[in-house]
């Protein structure tokens, strides 16, 4: 399985890379921070393979206390470089730690396929893609959105960081729970409730600043 795994890997990865020498600036961050997402969630799926055997191989409670934490830190690290060396543009931010979020949902979703081949379904990809991914992409997302108030701001700095660190933890684990229990179709709905907010924010913001122009 692990070579299976290594190979989706490198078949999603290498193609990514290629197109990434032909783009320019913008897009070119975008389509790197997704690769950076995978390189993360390749990184991830090994280490929550230890965290279940360190707790007895108890996946609900690993899936709702220890996993979010630990994915939500590692997803965040990528952004946090971003923000500290380069720039605190909120739009930009935004842009990268939600397509960091993606490209992790994605190797994440090969992987579960591949391990549960054949008890997917259609059903299963529509959730996959548009319920968790998303999710993934939230969480990442809103550290970027905090970390462009905070940069500059040292008193603020490490005890905002670790705040946003927890909301995402919180969020994400209370997706993971609410998708596990009697209450799963609330879990289903709430990355988009989230998300749509967050899509009308920038789209009005992108129109205005049209305008002005």
């Amino acid at each position: 399985m692990d070579n299976l795994i290594y190979t989706l890997f490198v078949c999603l990865v290498a193609p990514l890379v290629l197109m990434l020498l032909l783009l320019k600036k913008r897009s070119k961050l975008i389509v790197g921070y997704m690769i950076i997402g995978i390189f993360v969630s390749l990184f991830v799926s090994e280490l929550n393979t230890i965290l279940l055997t360190l707790f007895g191989g108890d996946i609900l409670y690993v899936t709702t206390a220890i996993t979010p934490v630990s994915e939500e830190i590692v997803k965040a690290l990528p952004v946090l470089v971003y923000a500290v060396m380069f720039s605190d543009d909120r739009e930009k931010l935004i842009t990268i730690a939600f397509s960091a979020g993606i490209g992790f949902a994605m190797f994440e979703n090969m992987v579960i396929l591949v391990q549960n081949i054949e008890n997917v379904s259609i059903g299963w990809a529509l959730i996959r893609g548009f319920s968790t991914a998303l999710m993934h992409g939230v969480c990442t997302s809103s550290i970027g959105y905090g970390m462009s108030f905070i940069r500059k701001r040292r008193k603020l700095f490490f005890s905002g960081t670790f705040a946003l660190l927890a909301f995402a933890s919180t969020y994400h684990g209370i997706f993971n729970m609410l998708v596990q229990s009697e209450y799963k179709y609330f879990g289903f709905v709430l990355p988009a409730v989230t998300y749509i907010p967050i899509l009308i924010q920038l789209y009005n913001k992108t129109r205005v600043g049209k305008k002005a122009n």
